[in-house]
């Protein structure tokens, strides 16, 4: 059988639609039919640049943040039926090596991520996955929301699981995407005593404290003639001074993330983090990163980086939302229907819509799916 629409992509900026077969399913796995699916970053990189490091994206479905409707349970499968609403999570790793066995299955060398080379993506009609990767949705949960987990997944693992974030502790983050915005909301459901939000974009340091109730810092301009290493320890500095950042005590920050990969904000979180804290990366950018090596020592800093998730944090991500600590609904700022998706490829691209309204976190609707359609 072949009527599953997918979105293809086939070189740099060379997308299509193709008919590809429906997966079959056995054992313990389940066919989803996707009805949502968010724009993520590394789609955005993949579209427009052909590879991420080492992997290159050729005649590969793109998408992985996505939630559907199940559509046909493998002979196994106890927990689930036929039209549950689930989220998917879009690794399949292989269960049996050091870091599964250790509970680190995102580190898995053999996983299968959707839309990474060589792993085909969700955008389409029809997604297989093991039945304990697609996770039942709450009533009042919408599929959007659903659409949204991933994401949230990830910053729930990099303030709750790697950054260990607790009532009453401040936290800084850099970069106000989407990932950004939701390690605040994250850090605001546990109690977070404060919230610091950093972007050079002042447009989304406005959203963030709507969102958050985060105080703000937009980054001060480079000098003439200075590095990056000498900008960012007197942004450091003024961030300090304009916001009362101490290195000790209750104005301290506990822990920093960065979720924009710019290396000045990786070299201005060293500065910032408090004596004993925690620096977690999130971010993807640049991999040749100078940084003050001294603080590390002196700070006794934990340095964490983040990869996607693991075990727990889908589940907790779905709690939160579903018990009303975290709204997803103001971070869709744009939904198309499937054959736009590459409209809204190129609107995440440039940051803003043809009519101009910046994008934060675009939905495309699977196959046949009416955008309003929840």
């Amino acid at each position: 059988m072949s009527d599953n629409p997918s979105f293809v992509l086939k070189a740099v900026e060379d997308v299509v639609y193709e008919q590809r077969p429906i997966p079959e399913i056995s054992g313990n796995q389940v066919l989803i039919k996707i009805k949502k699916t968010g724009i993520c970053g590394s789609d955005v990189h993949f579209y427009a640049h052909g590879r991420i490091a080492h992997l290159v994206a050729k005649n590969m479905v793109l998408g992985h943040e996505s939630a559907g409707i199940v559509h046909a349970v493998g002979p196994d499968v106890k927990h689930l039926k036929v039209g549950d609403r689930v989220a998917v999570e879009p690794g399949i790793t292989c269960g049996t090596c050091d870091t599964c066995r250790l509970g680190r299955y995102n580190l898995c060398a053999d996983i299968a991520f959707a839309a990474t080379p060589p792993t085909d993506g969700t955008l389409a009609r029809f997604y297989r996955v093991p039945a304990h990767l697609a996770y039942p949705l709450p009533d009042g949960l919408s599929l959007e929301d659903g659409a949204m987990m991933e994401p949230l997944a990830v910053a729930v693992h990099a303030v709750s699981s790697l950054g260990s974030f607790r009532n009453n502790q401040t936290i800084a983050i850099f970069g106000c995407g989407p990932v950004g915005l939701l390690c605040m909301a994250v850090a605001r459901a546990f109690g977070a005593s404060r919230i610091i939000a950093v972007d050079i974009v002042q447009s989304r340091l406005d959203f963030a404290k709507e969102y958050t109730g985060a105080d703000t810092y937009l980054p001060i301009p480079f000098k003439e003639g200075e590095s990056k290493v000498e900008y960012s320890q007197r942004s450091a500095s003024a961030m300090q001074q304009q916001l009362g950042i101490e290195d000790r005590g209750p104005k301290a920050v506990d822990l920093v993330i960065d979720a924009s990969g710019a290396e000045v904000s990786i070299q201005t979180a060293f500065y910032i983090a408090k004596t004993g804290g925690t620096f977690v990366q999130v971010g993807i950018g640049a991999f040749d990163v100078t940084v003050n090596f001294g603080m590390l020592l002196i700070k006794e800093l934990t340095c964490k980086g983040a990869f996607r998730y693991g075990p727990g944090d889908y589940p907790h991500a779905i709690a939160l939302v579903a018990q009303g600590k975290i709204d997803l609904r103001p971070l869709v700022t744009h939904r198309f229907p499937f054959d736009q998706a590459l409209t809204a490829f190129n609107a995440t691209r440039d940051g803003k819509s043809k009519d101009g309204k910046g994008v934060l976190k675009a939905i495309i609707s699977g196959p046949d799916v009416p955008i309003d359609e929840d």
